[in-house]
């Protein structure tokens, strides 16, 4: 009787001990789903190839994009937004994929070259072994274009994201963007003056490319095309909100139950996990950036 008690209270500590393990590894949930109030758009009515387009495939509702030595590809929404709820359902390649950025971001490039606005989820390719890289940006009035000024926000996924899909998202409105992953905020990027903040509209885009220039470890890594094609699937496309032709009583999304915005507490609480388990790097930390560039860091 003994020896059984101890036996069970042993399995017992076992499977407390892994289940704490367990949480460790895993950001508490968030309490809200804002990926449920948007309907999935089928992909022809909401997009356009852009480049690429033979390097580019539609297979029951997944979409996808390949990179080779010829040429990558990419895709645009049909409409500019000026606020919205923005997101995909992505599987990325495993092995050896270095050098290559498979994306999805907002941007306004084309209308303002050279002087442009971005919302950037990017993937930065990888060696074996080695995780991905999820890198967040944002850029505002050409700190894209010429001497760049970023504001990067890097994070190592806590699952793998070549296993299956999972939904990245950006919620932008008139007063913060929200990076999402699987409906879990990883980071708030609020306005805090106009210069800091995009305001001007801009289209959904994704693609994949070569980018061996910096993408891996500042690009100490290449894409080796011996390992092409690199290929990423998309699926479950949302993009809704406010159009650039939307009426001006048009009211912006929240990624919250709050309909002015922000985050609920237990939100702001899975963040908070994400942050501290997850990211691996913030550019409002990094004392070598000159911060007269990025007072919204300082403000």
């Amino acid at each position: 009787m003994g020896n059984s008690l101890i036996s069970l209270f042993s399995i017992f500590h076992l499977l407390v001990l892994w289940g704490s393990s367990v949480n460790a590894y895993w950001p508490p949930s968030p309490g809200y789903w804002p990926s449920s109030k948007v309907s999935s758009l089928n992909f022809y009515k909401g997009f356009r190839n852009l480049w690429g387009p033979q390097h580019q495939r539609m297979d029951q509702n997944a979409l996808t994009i390949w990179l080779d030595r010829t040429s990558g590809s990419g895709f645009k929404s049909v409409k500019p937004f000026r606020s919205g709820y923005f997101g995909a359902n992505i599987k990325l390649q495993p092995g050896y994929t270095a050098g290559v950025i498979t994306s999805l971001y907002l941007s306004n490039n084309e209308a303002h070259p050279g002087f442009h606005d971005e919302v950037d989820i990017e993937f930065l390719g990888t060696t074996f072994g080695k995780p991905y890289t999820l890198q967040t940006n944002v850029y505002i009035r050409g700190s894209g274009d010429g001497k760049i000024i970023g504001r990067e926000m890097k994070f190592r996924l806590w699952f793998d994201p070549t296993k299956d899909f999972h939904h990245y998202a950006i919620l932008w409105s008139p007063r913060e963007i929200i990076f999402l992953v699987d409906d879990i905020p990883i980071r708030r990027y609020p306005k805090k003056s106009a210069a800091t903040f995009p305001l001007r509209p801009m289209w959904l885009y994704g693609s994949i490319w070569d980018a061996s220039s910096w993408a891996t470890e500042d690009g100490k890594y290449k894409a080796d095309y011996k390992y092409q094609p690199f290929t990423a699937k998309y699926t479950n496309f949302k993009a809704l909100g406010c159009t650039a032709y939307s009426s001006a009583r048009c009211y912006p999304l929240s990624a919250s139950p709050y309909r002015s915005g922000g985050l609920t507490r237990q939100q702001h609480q899975a963040m908070r996990w994400v942050q501290t388990h997850s990211m691996v790097y913030n550019y409002c930390k990094d004392y070598k950036r000159d911060h007269s560039l990025t007072p919204e860091c300082w403000r």
